[in-house]
């Protein structure tokens, strides 16, 4: 899952970016409301975590901008602001949730847990099954024969990106795009490190190489 986080207080988006990160997400942030619709109007995200009072351009007016583009990506709109007037124009402008400063980041989490499987309920079911596999990518768990695999954040994530596309090709570039962060500028080769260990936790035969191309999930 990609999250876009639009956050104009830097210390604030880092903090929610680095603990995000943690729990397996891919995080992009910027800071400022134009950019933040640019971005976002890439289609690329899974949730958008939207501030209200924002330089450029403020949160409400690039929420609208989005519902109006098209874009159904649930947003979750931050604001110091308090009162149901407040929270009333957010969801007006076509926001799904809304939370007031300052807010838990556990109960930021669960919001965005929550929004995302709200969202995969209403279209594929959160739950794939590839051969012996089954990956609950809402509760983000992995059975093999119906024993619970234990893996990382980030080996989830890059095990997700396979699994939604089982049996199809994916390629280093998407995989990254999807697992990291748009200022990763690291190896691609990563790939590979969480790709042997996926190999070694699930069963070689599960992951194919595809030379040139990518890997694809199979059921084994």
């Amino acid at each position: 899952m990609r999250l876009l986080i639009v956050e104009d207080e830097k210390r604030l988006a880092v903090s929610l970016a680095k603990g995000l990160r943690a729990e397996g997400f891919a995080v992009d942030v910027v800071h400022d409301g134009l950019e933040g619709l640019y971005r976002a109007g890439e289609g690329v995200y899974d949730l958008v975590v939207l501030d209200i009072m924002l330089p450029g351009m403020n949160g409400y007016r690039v929420c609208a901008a989005l519902r109006a583009a098209g874009h159904d990506v649930p947003i979750l709109m931050l604001t110091a602001k308090d009162g149901e007037y407040d929270e009333a124009e957010g969801l007006d402008t076509g926001a799904d949730d809304y939370l007031t400063k300052p807010f838990s980041y556990v109960v930021l989490v669960a919001r965005v847990k929550a929004l995302l499987r709200r969202r995969g309920s209403s279209g594929a079911s959160p739950v794939l099954r590839i051969g012996s596999l089954t990956v609950d990518t809402a509760a983000r768990r992995v059975f093999r024969d119906g024993t619970e695999v234990a893996l990382t954040a980030k080996e989830f994530a890059v095990l997700e990106q396979l699994a939604v596309r089982a049996g199809e090709v994916v390629g280093k570039p998407e995989i990254l795009e999807h697992v990291w962060d748009f200022a990763y500028d690291g190896d691609p080769n990563i790939i590979e490190v969480y790709i042997s260990a996926l190999r070694r936790k699930l069963g070689a035969a599960a992951i194919q190489t595809v030379r040139g191309a990518g890997y694809r999930l199979v059921a084994s």
